[in-house]
């Protein structure tokens, strides 16, 4: 039978959350440059989503007349690229590759890292230097040239790009979750948990998981601007989407056989390419203020 006082601290609880929540989008706001860059990068997100249904030129369609248009030409807003097809179409629709091979590869990698991060270190001894040793021989490698190293022996494609960047991804985050769960089992409420009879399952996904999980975000968030750059690169090599799919750094790869003759050809991907990029570093940034501002106030 549920009972009065049962109610009102469900409802404290469900109040004290959106407090919580309240706060910390607050602080976040109060980030110009983060707040303008999650602005930008949920126009640009929406943009890209809406591809299909935009009113704009089919970005695999050359009109032979208009190869290396300018910007400004009529019905091709940021001009045309060598095979004459539309710039903007193809940045537009080249976005959802490029933040696709950036985001899916950062979450992935994210959860495998979970995993790793907290068993090795909820278990500790040698399943803790198991996977830890087993991480640090991926560290010895710089991590773009083990992105090339790894997509090199695999078929060229969008598959073997989010494969590979994941691939470098898991070591890095892996290290940070490992740290932050430590650092959360060390606390006194886990030990109090320990002894009111909580087992494993319910002192990691209840204790240890919702309080290490910040800084991991705050870290992945930044990770995803810089996996667009290494994707694009990808691309740019010729080792990642191959044309005529249209994405960023293929469209970067492109344009630097007409870079003299169509500047704007490289220019506009490529300032795609930063623009995004910034942006999640700024958000990561101020998520991170954020968290931090509330955990000192706490």
């Amino acid at each position: 039978m549920k009972t009065g006082g049962d109610s009102r601290a469900r409802n404290d609880s469900r109040s004290g959350i959106k407090t919580d929540l309240g706060e910390k989008f607050a602080a976040f706001s109060e980030d110009r440059m983060a707040f303008v860059s999650a602005v930008f990068l949920v126009t640009i997100g929406v943009l890209v989503l809406l591809a299909p249904i935009l009113n704009i030129q089919d970005p695999y369609e050359a009109v032979k007349s208009m190869r290396n248009a300018p910007p400004g030409t009529a019905g091709f807003l940021l001009g045309a690229d060598g095979h004459g097809r539309d710039v903007l179409a193809r940045m537009i629709w080249g976005g959802r590759v490029s933040l696709l091979v950036g985001i899916l590869p950062t979450v992935a990698a994210m959860v495998i890292s979970l995993f790793l991060g907290i068993t090795a270190a909820y278990w500790g001894g040698w399943f803790d230097v198991l996977i830890m040793r087993s991480l640090d021989v991926l560290f010895a490698f710089p991590l773009v040239l083990l992105a090339i190293a790894i997509a090199g022996v695999m078929e060229p494609g969008i598959v073997t790009e989010i494969l590979a960047i994941t691939i470098i991804l898991i070591p890095y985050i892996s290290r940070l979750v490992r740290t932050s769960t430590l650092s959360v089992i060390a606390q006194p409420y886990i030990e109090a948990a320990r002894a009111g009879g909580a087992g494993s399952p319910i002192l990691i996904f209840r204790f240890i998981l919702p309080n290490m999980i910040a800084p991991v975000i705050v870290y992945a968030t930044t990770l995803i601007g810089l996996m667009i750059v290494v994707g694009s690169g990808l691309s740019f090599l010729g080792l990642g989407v191959q044309p005529p799919v249209a994405d960023w750094g293929e469209m970067v790869s492109e344009g630097r056989v007409v870079l003299r003759k169509a500047p704007h050809v490289t220019l506009f991907p490529g300032l795609a390419i930063l623009f995004v990029s910034l942006a999640f570093n700024f958000v990561g940034d101020g998520l991170q203020n954020a968290l931090n501002r509330k955990s000192a106030k706490a």
